[in-house]
């Protein structure tokens, strides 16, 4: 669905469609439907209708049924507002995004409970000193500046630069 055309009739019948079953549809079968996409191939002679269905497989059995046998109404609808020469057939899919999430938040829940074992297995010891900070070093300072000769003792710099014998 390169063609801008294309994708304006498949965001067109996701309406015309989510308002029908909304609005003009009364089948007591059809459950809570979403029309979450609507595919045209490049000819718009065909239109996949992808929509999920709250609630259980009871729900989206009778559902699929009640969209199945009100596709001519659906249909007659959609090239009644759409005005085209020829009308796309429709057909209802399933879709597989509800059930692919479900599968992805189950496995990431595995996850952080392995993650969770593996750190109460592991215990709070950290590696390394228990404080890694340097400390400023007050007594060896000390030490090296006893090393070193002063300003004023023999051998030692004056201010001005001159080394004295």
């Amino acid at each position: 669905m390169t063609n801008p055309r294309v994708r304006k009739i498949a965001d067109r019948i996701q309406v015309i469609v989510a308002e029908m079953l909304e609005r003009r549809i009364k089948d007591p079968r059809l459950g809570f439907v979403t029309i979450t996409d609507v595919r045209v191939t490049g000819d718009s002679q065909q239109a996949s209708i992808f929509y999920t269905v709250l609630g259980g497989e009871e729900e989206r059995t009778s559902t699929a049924a009640a969209l199945e046998s009100a596709k001519g109404v659906i249909r007659s609808e959609v090239a009644r507002q759409l005005g085209m020469r020829i009308v796309p057939s429709l057909t209802f899919i399933p879709d597989a995004l509800p059930e692919s999430a479900r599968e992805l938040e189950e496995v990431l829940a595995r996850a952080k409970e392995q993650d969770e074992a593996v750190a109460a297995q592991r215990g709070t010891a950290y590696a390394g000193e228990p404080d890694p900070y340097k400390k400023p070093r007050a007594a060896e300072d000390d030490l090296d500046d006893e090393d070193e000769p002063d300003e004023d003792e023999p051998g030692g710099d004056d201010l001005d630069g001159d080394v004295r014998p």
